[in-house]
């Protein structure tokens, strides 16, 4: 079921609106502005109703919050209101409002104005869906883990918890690629996705493909220590998966992986960490390939 936000200072208001779509929706209901924000940042909703006369932080402002977020910008916002001049409804629109409902409001209108968004919102999340999944793979691609990356860091930072980031390389796939062909280097790309995928399974866990045989991997919620042996598990998985490489090189296909778990706070930039996690990826092929380097709560290198 479609989760639909409603924002308004009027208790009676609020319960009108929920009992018009209450059959169809999880209706949530926010009674002050900055209630309303953390509930959007917080959860998925299809639809947000807001109240433009709200005290404090009225709906304009909060319209304005809303889409300088990036995690709540593309929800879209139906304005109540019973200001019907020009130019308070092209203020709406201007910050990003899709619709408006005048008061007083009649049960059919917003039944049908509310239906009509919310299978728009939901056509265009299935439409970004298939352009940030990877074509090969089946799993995120870049462009999905860019947008996730924020989410994600914003989350940490506000609920103060562990956040890693984990780059995999598969170890000399120019050579296999050389050895055997690009079809069957396309099948390993694949074989290593679903298995990081199936191993990377809670609700806070995140991989994506980086690009090329290179992949990221986000873990939120789990200290430095429990992180860096469930990668190492992972690694193991993935050469006792018994690939045969090039014998030059390697008697199995394999991964270098590199990493860093950090607290984050306001004033640090994940950037930086995803350079750590980078430069820890750089240090486990330099140092051989086929292991884990990862950058400990103790401010060294655990191999």
């Amino acid at each position: 079921m479609e989760k639909i936000l409603i924002v308004d200072d009027s208790a009676v208001q609020a319960a009108s609106l929920k009992a018009i779509l209450d059959a169809d929706y999880d209706i949530t209901i926010a009674q002050t502005a900055e209630e309303g924000l953390n509930y959007a940042s917080s959860e998925d909703f299809s639809l947000i109703l807001l109240d433009v006369i709200m005290p404090g932080m009225d709906g304009f402002m909060l319209l304005k919050r809303l889409q300088e977020e990036i995690i709540t910008r593309s929800v879209p916002v139906i304005l109540i209101t019973s200001l019907t001049d020009i130019q308070n409804e092209q203020r709406g629109f201007t910050l990003g409002a899709v619709d408006y409902i005048v008061k007083p409001f009649h049960p059919v209108i917003v039944q049908a104005r509310v239906n009509t968004h919310v299978k728009l919102y939901s056509y265009r999340k299935q439409v970004e869906e298939q352009s940030m999944t990877d074509q090969l793979t089946g799993i995120a691609n870049r462009r999905r883990y860019d947008h996730y990356s924020v989410v994600k860091w914003n989350e940490a930072v506000r609920l103060r918890i562990p956040l890693s980031i984990c780059m995999f390389d598969i170890d000399h796939f120019k050579v296999y690629n050389d050895t055997f062909g690009h079809p069957a280097g396309d099948k390993v790309i694949a074989a290593v996705a679903n298995l990081l995928s199936n191993n990377l399974r809670r609700i806070t866990d995140f991989v994506a493909r980086y690009g090329g045989e290179e992949f990221v991997a986000i873990i939120l919620g789990d200290e430095a220590k429990s992180t860096f042996e469930h990668i190492k598990q992972i690694r193991q998985a993935i050469q006792d998966l018994h690939i045969p490489h090039d014998p030059s090189v390697s008697e199995w296909v394999t991964v270098s992986a590199g990493g860093v778990t950090v607290v984050p706070k306001n004033t640090d930039q994940y950037g930086t960490y995803l350079n750590i996690a980078d430069t820890m990826l750089y240090d486990a092929k330099r140092f051989g390939r086929n292991q884990v380097v990862w950058f400990g709560d103790d401010m060294k290198q655990w191999r």
